[in-house]
């Protein structure tokens, strides 16, 4: 099995390698001090698993995770407990091991990395299906005090992560709604929304103006992630 380790700090990548040498069928393949460095080889090379740092320099482990397309099995390794629940919601991660890591933990990873399986993916929907459903679904309801209110997506600016909660802010309203911001981004048509950071999707009818690393959506600027500002801009009518 190989792996790479990617950590802003040298000590850390060296001794995430060195337990790496304690487990027979695992291979260090590269080792990167910044998330740009990896992707650039992970875009020519696969691997099978990531030991990767939440905290880097202006590209966060999440950020990372999000840029790939399709991410093999995935082990943080941080300082930070705070952020256990949220490594969760990404189906590639499995297992979040806290500095300083020791053997017995690590090789207790090494058994989940092993076990892991990803979920099975379904097969998409025939395209004349897509358009129709495109078409047919241009509003969500949400769960507001026991009452489902209607939203209609055109009318959405931006979504943000709160915790254990979403706001959703309309032209008209602000909600709160207990859910995760991946399972409102599963809701929302691609033609309309784009998540630009972990923690904002934004309607991108909604731009009022972009400079350097945020984007402003009405009165509220929005950070976006290097990640994906590619895409961002890909999606914009430019002159």
């Amino acid at each position: 099995m190989n792996c790479i380790i990617v950590d802003d700090e040298t000590a850390a990548r060296t001794i995430v390698s060195h337990l790496c040498n304690q487990v027979d069928n695992l291979t260090v393949v590269d080792d990167f001090p910044n998330a740009m460095q990896a992707i650039k080889f992970l875009n020519k090379n696969e691997v099978d698993l990531i030991f990767l740092d939440i905290h880097m320099p202006d590209f966060t482990g999440f950020d990372f995770i999000d840029s790939l397309k399709n991410p093999p099995k995935i082990v943080l390794t941080t300082s930070d407990r705070d952020f256990a629940i949220e490594a969760f919601e990404y189906d590639c991660i499995v297992d979040y091991l806290v500095k300083p890591i020791t053997l017995p933990r690590f090789l207790k990873a090494m058994q989940k990395v092993e076990s892991f399986k990803a979920p099975v993916v379904q097969k998409a929907a025939p395209v004349v299906q897509e358009v129709k459903q495109e078409e047919s679904e241009k509003e969500m309801y949400v769960n507001i005090d026991r009452r489902l209110i209607k939203i209609v997506f055109d009318n959405i600016f931006l979504i943000e992560a709160k915790g254990d909660y979403v706001l959703i802010k309309t032209e008209g309203k602000n909600y709160t709604v207990h859910s995760t911001l991946k399972k409102i981004e599963e809701k929302l048509p691609d033609s309309l929304f784009l998540k630009v950071h972990r923690s904002y999707i934004i309607n991108i009818k909604k731009i009022v103006d972009i400079e350097d690393n945020s984007v402003l959506i009405a009165r509220d600027v929005i950070p976006i992630s290097r990640s994906n500002r590619p895409e961002l801009i890909k999606r914009l009518n430019l002159l």
